[in-house]
């Protein structure tokens, strides 16, 4: 088979590499899925199972004590879930549907956490629920992209600062170009995703852990408990089962919901952004396993490739030629010559040869070999195809803008 024919093949696979990405994402979510369900399921099931048999047994026993029958003891405990629905509890609680605990539920719905402890019962207050989460969740999560991308610069100002004073102390630069470095200003450079991730996951464990100091003493749980109770109001999972501020009064009782609502919104805002960050790792480990997945399933072009690169002992590797060159290799052309099937296949070439097919001139290529010889850091070029990335939509597409997408040249 030709190498133009081999080369199209692996070519209509690539055209489909968004398609085969969502797939694959879709089935390892399933997976994912099944998994947890097992998980959970031997974790919690014997626990349910035992609660359902003291409480059988606690109805039994108060049937017979009292001589009240299972039927009217069931009817009596209806009409009290429904009184729980409505927010009335055994214990005292501060009102519902005063101004301040209305404004704590439209934060629940405007944020999509939605612990549950407070819903609208009337046919208007849930008409009205329609319309008002619709705008404002919109409008939130707009906020929380603004935010996103604010902290990203921000972190990106920092760790460029820090880079470049990382290059001037370490004497790799010119005489002439020191003192001149801010005018080059590293420009392309972006943060790493996996740097951004970690200062993310830093930030959100920090507040985690500062708002469980808070929420032991005052609401009276377990620190565990606390934490767990950060990670599903933060990720906006909000189960319901522990709710903040809900008591009748507290010691400092303005001062805890202001600290409340504070840790609430910056952990929000930070758990949403490490979200965005792992998205796009995620995507980069889906974008591997697919390139992995081709070179299983094209037999003839590995086979092509094996053949090729016995024909040299010494191999560089592509990828190591991008990083030095700045320059992504064009697979978009025919393979027709054994130039072009030389550098597909990651063999050395000359000077000549690199030069013709990436049309750069020897001036500039001189000029990036004396960059890397002295240390200068590589600019970010090319569009996000070369790297396996599409621009994405809303946080995705900031991420990809803003940040340095990882790739196995780094």
């Amino acid at each position: 088979m030709m190498p133009g024919q081999r080369l199209q093949g692996c070519r209509s696979l690539h055209l489909n590499e968004d398609n085969g990405r969502f797939a694959l994402l879709a089935v390892l979510i399933i997976l994912y899925l099944l998994c947890g369900a097992a998980v959970f399921s031997a974790i919690e099931r014997p626990s349910e199972l035992r609660a359902h048999g003291r409480w059988n047994g606690t109805l039994l026993n108060f049937s017979e004590t009292f001589n009240i029958s299972l039927q009217e003891l069931n009817s009596f405990l209806r009409e009290y879930e429904a009184a729980i629905a409505a927010g009335i509890r055994a214990d005292a609680l501060r009102p519902r549907w005063d101004f301040t605990g209305a404004f704590y539920f439209v934060g629940t719905v405007v944020s999509t956490i939605g612990f549950g402890m407070t819903t609208p019962v009337t046919v208007a207050g849930k008409v009205f629920l329609i319309f008002y989460g619709l705008l404002g969740c919109a409008a939130t999560i707009l906020f929380f992209n603004l935010f996103l991308e604010r902290i990203i610069t921000l972190l990106a100002v920092v760790m460029k600062a820090v880079r470049e004073r990382r290059i001037r102390n370490s004497g790799l630069l010119p005489p002439g170009i020191r003192h001149d470095f801010s005018a080059y200003s590293l420009p392309g450079w972006k943060p790493s995703v996996y740097h951004v991730m970690l200062i993310l996951g830093l930030s959100a464990i920090t507040i985690s852990c500062c708002a469980s100091a808070m929420y032991t003493p005052v609401e009276g749980w377990a620190y565990l408990d606390s934490l767990y109770f950060c990670f599903v109001t933060f990720s906006t999972i909000g189960f319901g089962d522990y709710v903040s501020s809900q008591s009748a009064a507290y010691e400092y009782q303005s001062l805890y919901r202001v600290a409340n609502f504070l840790f609430m919104l910056m952990g929000v805002c930070c758990i949403y952004s490490l979200f965005n960050v792992i998205s796009i790792v995620i995507k980069q480990v889906l974008n591997w396993m697919l390139e992995k997945m081709s070179c299983l399933f094209c037999q003839r072009c590995s086979k092509a490739s094996a053949l090729l690169g016995r024909r040299n002992a010494i191999r560089p590797g592509s990828k190591g030629r991008q990083g030095r060159f700045g320059q992504a290799p064009n697979s978009d052309g025919p393979c027709d010559s054994d130039t072009e099937g030389r550098r597909l296949s990651g063999e050395m070439i000359s000077m000549k040869d690199l030069a013709a097919s990436n049309k750069v001139s020897l001036a500039l290529m001189q000029k990036q070999l004396s960059e890397s010889a002295n240390g200068y850091p590589r600019t970010v070029c090319g569009s996000s195809r070369h790297n396996g990335f599409s621009g994405g939509v809303g946080a995705l597409g900031i991420m990809n803008n803003r940040l340095a997408e990882t790739s196995n040249s780094r």
